[in-house]
């Protein structure tokens, strides 16, 4: 099938073919049956014949030995139909369509006035992100051009989406566990264009990226691609900033809402005439007070406990960055290289303890991010066949934490008792730094085996060291934790084949991972000194991912992997306060499974439908998690775990686009699995504080021209709820009185309006958690109520 709409070069004479009631197609289809004859001298066994639909898709129909073709079960419309025969002038002809009933088409091609007839094939072309969607990968593109215009940052729009859950600990920069089909913390990797987030210069997490230096998110479930050479658990999320084919211009975005929040972004692109050269560049800015009013307990003058409604004062949140990209596009050497250099800072208070019962005054952390990333990639290799792509990076990111307070704080911000020691989070006070270098490299090749064959192959080592200063053992003859040696090696490798046949109908993608890790670090003595640890790992994993093509717009996608999550430095080392090494940890696998049914643009007289139903399972073991008591902690292999689950999403989209709804539901059953060590007597629950079953609603009504000539205004509402899940372990207590995140409903309001031009600008005013209903993502911990946000962008 030809992708793209159909244009003749030549002059093509016009005709109208009135339908004709004959052998009626199905209700509410119609058919297209036709038969060309050729000129004298015209090749009939080289004919071609394309059917343009009013969206400028193209199908392709086969002709038989005496030029009769047949399309059926075509919604009712217009079409246009092109002939063309070898030796004769191209022909077009104008048909309707109507329900039930078949259009005959007597295409009678005249010879060519010319010596050389030549068509050309242009128009619309799939998008990056079409392209995604309709791959072999198990893959679900969010695009964000809606989002860009809205206020809801990046966890909020990803939370939109079926399986993923995103759990926050309050507003604006507070930290947040992004969960995708069960599995959360490293257990899914994060890429901005490919590369590690952390070494794209946004180490403040996934819900703190603004949207509006992005494209789309491509969240990979379960099954990740051999390019991204990622050790993934639960799988991937790929932010897009661009395909490298943005014209020149700039964006600028403003912000502005309750509880003290801005935030601003500015982005720009420029290339320089036909010398290839381009600059390209984004800066952000993000200020939150949040000091929005939750309920908690405040002890009388006799120290009784009473209810009570008080504004945070202490969880305030400010970052920036910067990027800043050069390079040339289209040169003999490369089709794109390009050095990238960023920075970025943040800051953030801490206001209480994990069930929000303790508030603090002082507390706080801070992180600073600084690298630079090269990139090169060549498609010109051996004919056009062979793809080189090549990454090389290195950041640094410094992690500040101080907790010095003296003072005990209320839940009105005042100054209480003196402490006996500094410290507010634990009973010893913390002024650290913790630095960590990393370095990147990775090498992607793919060479065409034959038009229905491709091979790739990935290579991707990481280098990580580890150091660090506890300044509160400066001048002392302690030892210092931090300054212990932490090196780690990672490396994974992939080698990928992919299969098409029946004209791209089937897509079928088989490949094999293999997996490194060599960790090198030194363990402190209880006498003093530090005594050599290393340790060297190596796995492999397979996997497949199939795609096929069904009649009436309908595609099936079914994918498995055998994945391997390698630990990370943390989990290995450490923070030298609380949370001890363990260089003796294994890697999580996990059996990764997806089928999924889906149709989009199904067009019919009474709107466009789309929708998908699909299940998971995920089958771990050796999850990786962080156990202890009150003064120390540390990562340990446990329990198996199983998730299995059903997603499904519906959308229609009425005729003349002027109203769109859509809704999806997850329901996952995530549960220990484990038949020894800590939790064995926890077996077939479900893991804990974890949602299991949300859905999400989202309305948009717009119209066009409303003021102005290309102007659009919408109106647009979204819904979410979440059922109630446990904090602990369902069989352990009575039900009756077990900690749990209660049943909540939410929704939000937004009104748009954008004006074209040669500066396009646009505004939105928003209403979010329009009930004002009290809501949590963790026990205990009181999300905002309801917040007003104006967000107006301007592109030029």
């Amino acid at each position: 099938m030809l992708l793209g709409a159909l244009v003749l070069a030549l002059p093509v004479a016009a005709q109208e073919a009135a339908p004709a009631p004959a052998a009626p197609a199905p209700v509410g289809k119609g058919d297209i049956a036709g038969r060309m004859r050729p000129c004298e001298g015209g090749d009939l066994g080289q004919s071609e014949v394309w059917l343009l639909d009013a969206s400028e898709r193209v199908t392709t129909l086969k002709a038989d030995a005496q030029g009769r073709f047949l399309v059926k079960d075509l919604a009712p419309g217009a079409y246009v139909l092109h002939a063309y025969v070898p030796g004769c002038e191209p022909q077009s002809y104008r048909v309707q369509v109507a329900a039930g009933e078949r259009a005959d088409v007597d295409a009678a091609l005249t010879e060519s006035v010319t010596l050389e007839t030549t068509i050309d094939v242009t128009g619309r072309t799939l998008s990056r992100g079409e392209e995604r969607t309709l791959s072999a990968e198990s893959v679900q593109v969010v695009d964000l051009e809606e989002a860009r215009q809205q206020s809801a940052d990046l966890g909020e729009v990803l939370s939109r989406g079926t399986g993923v859950s995103v759990q926050r600990t309050g507003g604006l920069g507070s930290p947040s566990r992004f969960s995708l089909n069960g599995f959360s913390g490293e257990q899914v990797r994060f890429f901005l264009d490919g590369i590690p987030l952390d070494m794209a210069g946004f180490g403040q997490g996934l819900a703190n990226v603004p949207v509006n230096l992005l494209e789309r998110v491509e969240v990979y479930r379960g099954v990740v691609p051999v390019r991204f050479g990622a050790d993934a658990l639960g799988g991937a999320v790929n932010l897009v900033s661009s395909d490298g084919d943005e014209p020149n211009g700039a964006s600028l975005s403003l912000q502005a809402g309750s509880y003290g929040t801005y935030r601003g972004s500015l982005s720009g692109h420029s290339k320089l005439g036909e010398s290839g050269f381009f600059l390209k560049g984004h800066a952000f800015g993000d200020l939150a007070r949040n000091n929005y009013k939750v309920d908690v307990e405040v002890a009388d003058v006799s120290g009784r406990l009473g209810a009570a409604r008080v504004r945070r004062f202490h969880d305030g949140f400010a970052a920036g960055g910067f990027g800043l990209e050069v390079g040339v596009v289209e040169r003999p050497f490369a089709d794109r290289l390009s050095l990238r250099v960023f920075g970025s800072r943040a800051r953030k208070e801490l206001q209480h303890n994990v069930v929000m019962t303790i508030p603090y005054g002082e507390a706080r952390s801070a992180e600073e991010s600084l690298g630079a990333l090269a990139t090169w990639s060549h498609q010109g290799l051996l004919a056009g066949k062979l793809r080189l792509e090549g990454v090389g990076g290195y950041s640094r990111r410094d992690t500040d934490f101080r907790d010095m307070a003296m003072s005990v704080y209320d839940w009105y911000g005042n100054r209480g008792v003196e402490r006996r020691q500094p410290g507010e989070l634990d009973s010893t006070p913390a002024d650290q730094v913790l630095r960590q270098e990393s370095v990147l490299g990775r090498l992607h090749a793919a060479y065409e085996l034959s038009p229905a064959q491709q091979l790739r192959v990935s290579l991707a080592p990481t280098f990580v060291t580890r150091g660090g200063e506890d300044r509160l053992k400066r001048g002392t003859d302690q030892r210092d934790p931090l300054s212990a040696q932490r090196d780690l090696l990672t490396g994974v490798g992939g080698l990928e084949h992919e299969l098409s046949l029946w004209d791209g109908t089937l897509k079928n993608v088989a490949f094999v991972k293999g997996y490194m890790m060599r960790s090198t670090s030194e363990e402190a003595l209880p006498e003093g000194g530090y005594r050599r640890q290393d340790q060297a790992t190596e796995r492999l994993g397979i996997g497949e991912s199939l795609r096929l093509f069904l009649p009436h717009g309908m595609m099936l996608k079914a994918s498995y992997e055998y994945a391997t999550r390698l630990p990370g430095p943390d989990e290995l080392f450490g923070d030298g306060v609380m949370v001890l090494a363990n260089v003796g940890l294994r890697p999580e696998v996990s059996h990764n499974a997806n089928l999924e049914l889906s149709v989009s643009d199904f067009r019919t007289g009474v709107g466009t439908w789309r929708g998908s139903v699909g299940g998971f399972a995920r089958l771990a073991d050796q999850l990786i998690v962080l156990l202890g008591d009150d003064t120390t902690l540390s990562y340990q292999n446990v329990f198996a775990a199983r998730s299995l689950g059903v997603e499904a999403s519906a959308g229609w989209t009425s005729p003349g686009e002027w109203l769109s709804l859509d809704a999806n539901s997850t329901w996952q059953d995530f549960r220990n699995a484990g038949g020894a060590g800590a939790y064995k007597s926890f077996e077939g629950d479900r893991i804990p504080n974890r949602p299991w079953l949300f859905a999400n609603l989202t309305a948009r009504l717009q119209r066009g021209s409303l003021l102005l000539t290309g102007d659009l205004a919408s109106l647009s509402a979204t819904s979410r709820y979440i059922h109630e899940f446990y904090r602990g372990w369902e069989s352990q207590g009575l039900r009756a009185f077990k900690q749990k995140v209660s049943s909540q409903l939410t929704h939000s309001l937004g009104l748009s309006y954008t004006k074209p031009g040669p500066v396009t600008l646009s505004g939105t005013f928003e209403v979010l958690n329009v009930t004002d209903a009290k809501t949590y993502d963790f026990f205990g911990v009181q999300r905002p109520g309801r917040a007003l946000s104006f967000k107006v962008t301007a592109d030029f």
